[in-house]
C-alpha cells in the first residue's frame, strides 16, 4: 500500500506531537524539581547575605561579647556549680520573701566560652509583691540569671505559687 504526500505529511505530524507529549510528560517532575533547586537556591542566597552582613559587624559583636562575658562570674573547674547557684537562688528568695520549696538542678551544658545551667524550681510561693522583687533581684544579677518560663497560680488569701526555670550562665 502506497502512502500519499498528505497521509506522509499528517503521520510526521502525529509523530511529532507524541515525541512533544512524550517528552512534555518527561520533564514534568524534572521542571517542578528545578523551580524547588531554584528556591532553595535564593533561600541560600539570602542565609549567605545574611551572614555576610554579621561577619562585617564582627568586631561590634565580639565587643559586646567582651563586655557581657565580663560581667559573668569565672568559677574554678573544681568547684560545683549547681551548689553555687542553687545557694544564691535561695538567698536572693529568701532576701525577698518567696519560699521556694521543691528545686532541681540539671546538667552543666557547654555553649563554647560560657556555661549554662538550668535550675528547675518545681514549687514556690509568695506573694505578688515578693515575687515582683525577687524578680527584680535576678535581673539586676547582670547577664548572668535568666528566667525563661514563669507559672504563676492563686493560693488564696493573697498568696501565690507556681514554678519557673532559671538559666544561669557563667565562665570556667
Amino acid at each position: 500500500m502506497k502512502m500519499t504526500k498528505q497521509e506522509i505529511v499528517l503521520s510526521v505530524i502525529a509523530a511529532g506531537v507524541a515525541l512533544f507529549g512524550i517528552t512534555i510528560l518527561l520533564i514534568r517532575p524534572k521542571f517542578d524539581e528545578w523551580k524547588d533547586i531554584k528556591t532553595k537556591q535564593k533561600d541560600i542566597i539570602s542565609m549567605i547575605e545574611k551572614d555576610k552582613d554579621i561577619l562585617a559587624q564582627k568586631e561590634k559583636w565580639m565587643t559586646e561579647f567582651d563586655e557581657l562575658s565580663g560581667k559573668l562570674p569565672l568559677i574554678p573547674k573544681e568547684q560545683k556549680v549547681d551548689v553555687y547557684w542553687l545557694s544564691m537562688m535561695d538567698q536572693i528568695a529568701n532576701k525577698n520573701g518567696v519560699k521556694i520549696l521543691k528545686r532541681q538542678a540539671g546538667e552543666e551544658k557547654s555553649l563554647g566560652d560560657v556555661y549554662e545551667l538550668a535550675i528547675e524550681c518545681k514549687e514556690w510561693e509568695g506573694t505578688l509583691e515578693n515575687l515582683v522583687y525577687f524578680l527584680i533581684e535576678l535581673q539586676q544579677q547582670g547577664a548572668m540569671l535568666d528566667l525563661r518560663q514563669l507559672l504563676v497560680k492563686p493560693k488564696g488569701k493573697g498568696i501565690l505559687r507556681g514554678r519557673f526555670m532559671l538559666y544561669c550562665a557563667y565562665r570556667r
